[in-house]
């Protein structure tokens, strides 16, 4: 009987070696990599779903003011360069005291403004959602563009809680191959819940 047969293989030449050790490290760092995005949502989701704002998150004190502006972008070839082109700007302001602006340009031309008045229970869970995934400390970081996308959204948020200010960029996800953090995704889609329902 050959017993080499039912052993498993212990001698292997160099290149299965290499697709033995790439097979089994790629799991290993997608792994490693979700650890931060599960936490992450675990803080998060319960904030969105929740119709109780926790004390503990957001209080009377606090303060905030966001300006959110989304650019819908088009890549124009000349030949050699390229240029990028607005094709339309939406901003929403969000005042402290729920006052809230909303400006609309489309291909240079401005359109009327919208005004509102966001509730104080709808304020207060926004705060908590950017307290509870601390947004304003979340690290700055740069989204290139794929190449072959040549229209896309990008945004940007600037959020003022209690004195302090973070401001971040980010394109949609499907225009570039770095991954958008979920702590930006749910506050943008919070604030575009916002927009969808004063300019209805």
């Amino acid at each position: 009987m050959n017993f080499k047969l039912l052993s498993p293989r212990l001698i292997c030449n160099k290149t299965d070696f290499i697709i033995v050790k790439n097979i089994m490290v790629k799991p290993i760092v997608l792994a490693v990599g979700a650890i931060p995005i599960i936490v992450a949502l675990l803080i998060a989701y319960p904030l969105i779903i929740k119709p109780d704002i926790p004390f503990s998150a957001a209080n009377p004190n606090d303060t905030i003011e966001i300006e959110y502006t989304k650019h819908q972008l088009k890549k124009i070839s000349f030949g050699v360069t390229e240029r990028v082109g607005t094709q339309k700007t939406e901003i929403l302001s969000i005042k402290n005291n729920g006052d809230v602006k909303y400006s609309v340009t489309k291909e240079g031309y401005p359109q009327p403004d919208v005004k509102s008045q966001l509730s104080e229970e709808k304020l207060r869970r926004l705060t908590a959602l950017i307290k509870e995934t601390g947004f304003i400390e979340i690290p700055s970081e740069s989204f290139p563009i794929n190449d072959d996308v040549f229209d896309y959204k990008k945004s940007n948020v600037k959020i003022t809680l209690n004195g302090k200010s973070k401001t971040v960029h980010w394109p949609e996800q499907n225009a570039t191959e770095k991954f958008i953090p979920p702590i930006i995704s749910m506050v943008e889609s919070q604030l575009d819940q916002i927009i969808k329902q004063i300019s209805e």
